[in-house]
């Protein structure tokens, strides 16, 4: 594994080389052409490519000691179960979380907010109680939530933002209260690219007793995260965008609070003892882990953690901000072209309009030229209904990509802007 110098994020610059062609070589992916062109792959806010470290770990899970987890008494059984379990020790150092059992592993963030709002949720929240979300969520940190409010009879409130894509925290302050039962925050839209001052809502939420949930799905890949530090109750965040595989996620909270939840699904493993009388729970994590889980993927995400940490995130976070920087100004130049989240903490997406260029046109055309972004609504109605527009373009930056490739993406929007006049 190639070893970086870890800096100080807040500098926003790199103390020592950044070998982007070296982490290139270590993604297979980014060798092959699409349509007969390099590909230039800028949609990991959907999902990051995979380094050969993490293939390798999943592969040789199967491969040498593929087995049952916690349950069997061979070989290949403790090797497992040390593996998945080493993975679990390495989610809490990479998060700085305070013991291994605050963390849950589950197959998403969205299956992380949907076992909060369907455990704490549920025993904690009322008719007439409000749940506090802002403008610029994700779907999956608005619909659990608005699920839970149909049930109970709670309201669901929320914080608007500005033209720049900032939080109004006015309105926050101004919303929060005593019938606030929890506040949804994402730490990094996924369409405006801006990074939420959650430490703040997090003290205030904390001044008045109201727990905090951060999605942190956008945010882990690019910034380091200190639960201990942030003092977050709740925070959840998606394997696949970390560079890890699918179908893998990470629930971190709050012992106290894991503690006093009731369990989220029946099954194997999340079990102390069943009998036709009574059944009894085992202790957190594995109360929340109900069944065989996906034990290749989080090895898999072990491995991706360790990946990150040899480069360092805030030597990534101080490469992808240079890109940015390039990328925005590159993508401005074009005639017509509107960037959607204009933050002065705005970190590694750029979305944007182009005329009356039909996004789903857009995306298609760059594709042709092996191009890879997202278009669509991007699993955030509201936000961009905030921004007066329907569908948009999302260009989204990872460890490997260049300034060669958002030359690339800036040539192929001006060809698709000449076919349509």
């Amino acid at each position: 594994m190639r070893r970086f110098t870890v800096t100080n994020m807040s500098q926003v610059e790199l103390t020592t080389s950044y070998d982007v062609d070296a982490i290139r070589a270590d993604f297979p992916i980014l060798r092959q052409t699409v349509h007969g062109k390099p590909l230039v792959y800028l949609d990991n806010a959907n999902t990051t490519q995979k380094p050969q470290s993490v293939i390798d770990a999943t592969s040789d899970f199967y491969t040498r000691y593929n087995s049952n987890i916690h349950r069997a008494s061979h070989l290949l059984g403790e090797l497992a179960t040390e593996a998945y379990e080493g993975a679990r020790d390495k989610v809490r150092g990479f998060l700085n979380a305070g013991e291994s059992h605050d963390v849950v592993f589950v197959r998403n963030a969205t299956e992380g907010v949907n076992l909060v709002a369907q455990t704490f949720g549920r025993q904690n929240i009322g008719a007439g109680d409000e749940i506090l979300v802002s403008e610029m969520e994700h779907h999956c940190n608005i619909v659990p939530w608005q699920m839970l409010c149909a049930e109970k009879g709670a309201i669901l409130r929320t914080i608007p933002v500005d033209d720049n894509g900032d939080l109004i925290l006015s309105a926050f302050y101004d919303s929060l209260n005593e019938r606030t039962k929890i506040v949804g925050i994402t730490h990094m839209s996924n369409v405006l690219g801006t990074v939420t001052p959650v430490a703040e809502i997090i003290r205030a939420a904390h001044s008045i007793g109201v727990p905090v949930l951060v999605d942190a799905a956008q945010s882990a890949y690019h910034i380091a995260i200190d639960m201990q530090a942030l003092d977050a109750d709740f925070l959840v965040f998606s394997g696949h965008k970390l560079y890890g595989p699918t179908g893998t996620g990470v629930l971190c909270g709050r012992k106290s609070i894991l503690d006093a939840m009731p369990p989220y699904q029946g099954g194997g493993d999340m079990i102390a003892t069943v009998s036709f009388a009574k059944t009894t729970y085992n202790d957190i994590p594995y109360k929340f882990e109900a069944g065989t889980p996906n034990i290749a993927g989080g090895i898999g995400l072990g491995a991706a953690i360790d990946y990150l940490t040899a480069v360092g995130l805030d030597n990534i976070a101080a490469y992808e901000h240079d890109l940015l920087e390039y990328g925005t100004q590159k993508l401005l130049s074009i005639p017509g072209l509107r960037i959607l989240g204009t933050s002065a903490t705005k970190a590694s997406v750029m979305t944007f309009v182009l005329n009356d260029i039909h996004a789903q046109d857009m995306g298609t055309l760059l594709d042709m030229e092996g191009i890879a972004v997202r278009t669509g609504k991007h699993c955030a109605h509201p936000v961009l209904e905030r921004f007066g527009v329907t569908s948009t373009v999302r260009a989204s930056l990872g460890m490997y990509n260049t300034k060669q490739e958002l030359d690339a993406l800036a040539d192929g929007i001006l060809s698709v802007r000449s076919m349509f006049g």
